[in-house]
């Protein structure tokens, strides 16, 4: 599901779950029990990346429309906790985002330090509104911190995925890489931040994250709404049709 390799003081993960890394509860609770083990090692950075043409492509829809409610109370609270780890990790995470990084997926990039993006034929963006589902606040959070202000209302109305190039100009990814020279950029990124003193780091994270994490934990209790609206008929509907223009199933 999950594959680290440390290079030096850099913890390397890469997400091998599926064809294209769909977001699932297994996926998240494995992703936030190994950053919590790096935490305690020795490792001074993180470098999280995804698998061939995907670093993850979204959320698992069949999952949920399969797992009904009771899937849900246990999905979106992980994805919630996932993020919020990559938050308060007190090491530099860096996100090589590979491929396509799709609605969580997105949300998950967005949640590193520092994103990369290989220059190839991934595209990356939030398009839940033209799935038909709302956004857990957490993710309108982690968006709002990233995304410059000018550019937040055209990705989440429109829903629109950008090609690396355009993620660039709108401020959804830090820098643009060659697919080859990915890996090697990232960790080199990942080794010059954790090379910072980490009581330096730390702060600075700190102070960087703390207004989103105060903006997660005020708004808390929405996530009940949240897991409520995506259960029901209304929303399920939608996600059906969305599949099945999508892809042709549902």
């Amino acid at each position: 599901m999950i594959h680290r390799e440390d290079r030096g003081l850099v913890a390397v993960v890469r997400m091998e779950h599926g064809k294209v890394n769909a977001v699932d509860t297994e996926l998240l609770m494995a992703l936030t029990q190994e950053f919590r083990e790096i935490e305690a090692s020795r490792a001074k950075a993180v470098v999280l990346t995804g698998t061939g043409s995907a670093f993850s492509a979204g959320v698992d829809l069949f999952r949920i429309l399969r797992g009904g409610r009771d899937y849900l109370e246990t999905f979106l609270p992980a994805l919630t906790e996932t993020v919020q780890t990559f938050l308060t990790l007190t090491k530099p995470v860096v996100m090589a985002v590979n491929g396509h990084a799709i609605a969580g997926g997105c949300i998950i990039a967005c949640a590193g330090d520092y994103r990369l993006m290989a220059d190839g034929g991934g595209k990356i963006g939030v398009p839940e509104l033209l799935v038909g589902v709302p956004f857990p606040e957490m993710a309108l959070a982690v968006l709002r911190a990233v995304a410059p202000p000018q550019h937040i209302q055209e990705m989440i109305y429109t829903g629109r995925t950008y090609s690396p190039q355009e993620a660039l100009k709108r401020g959804i990814i830090d820098e643009l890489v060659a697919p080859d020279e990915l890996m090697d950029r990232a960790c080199t990124l990942a080794e010059q931040f954790g090379a910072i003193p980490s009581v330096s780091f730390r702060i600075a994270k700190r102070q960087l994250r703390q207004p989103l994490l105060d903006r997660l934990e005020h708004y808390k209790q929405m996530d009940k709404e949240i897991i409520q609206l995506w259960a029901s008929d209304e929303i399920r509907a939608a996600i059906e049709s969305y599949l099945e223009r999508t892809l042709g199933k549902k």
